[in-house]
């Protein structure tokens, strides 16, 4: 074998798969704020919604639902309890 014919290949290029992050569900983000902010109702409600959004459309936000539904559900329940309360005190 002649080695002056004989080439080299280059090796072939790495793959890199598409790294597009999914957007962020607009109803989850909202949740989480009236969460924070004191809303009670709006954010168990705008949880539940984006729950099925992100279910449907595979958008990310679902840990950002979940905390909202648990701060409006925590919400809601220290007003039943203060509610009740205030109910035997009387």
């Amino acid at each position: 074998m002649n080695e002056s014919n004989y080439t080299m290949h280059e090796p072939a290029p790495a793959y890199y798969p598409n790294t597009v992050k999914p957007p962020m569900n607009t109803l989850a983000v909202v949740s989480l704020i009236t969460g924070v902010l004191g809303g009670m109702v709006l954010p168990v409600v705008l949880g539940h919604l984006a729950l099925v959004r992100i279910g449907k459309s595979g958008e990310r936000g679902r840990s950002a639902a979940i905390i909202g539904l648990v701060l409006g559900y925590l919400q809601i329940a220290v007003f039943v309890i203060a509610f009740w309360a205030g109910l035997l005190d009387a």
